[in-house]
């Protein structure tokens, strides 16, 4: 049975998408950009924008009953590849064990004027 997922700890959607699904065990997280809850946008460093998308992604999975060590999959978009480093170091400190698989994708432009965007795939056990 296909759910959505929303919480208002993570910004709403901005366009026509939900937060997340959830099919049976399997939680489809939608792309998170650096905004915060209250649908600001997060303008520092990549390491500070990483964080925020971070943080999202964990509010996201809680409401459907995850957490980030649950996530199979992830991909970023990231409009500078040579962020790459910088990224690495934050999402690096989100899965310190086990980490997801992940694809890495540079785009010419995100949402919002974002520097970084993730979305993630989680199986609960």
């Amino acid at each position: 049975m296909k759910k959505i997922m929303s919480t208002p700890k993570a910004p709403q959607a901005i366009g026509s998408y939900s937060q997340a699904i959830k099919v049976d065990e399997h939680i489809y997280c939608s792309g998170q950009i650096p905004l915060r809850a209250d649908g600001s946008m997060v303008e520092g460093s990549i390491a500070e924008q990483t964080e925020q998308v971070l943080v999202n992604l964990q509010a996201v999975l809680e409401e459907a009953g995850a957490s980030l060590e649950d996530v199979v999959k992830t991909t970023i978009y990231l409009t500078d590849l040579s962020d790459f480093e910088a990224v690495n170091e934050v999402y690096g400190s989100y899965f310190p064990k086990n980490p997801p698989a992940r694809a890495t994708v540079q785009v010419s432009a995100l949402p919002k004027g974002a520097k970084i965007e993730i979305e993630a795939v989680a199986v609960l056990e």
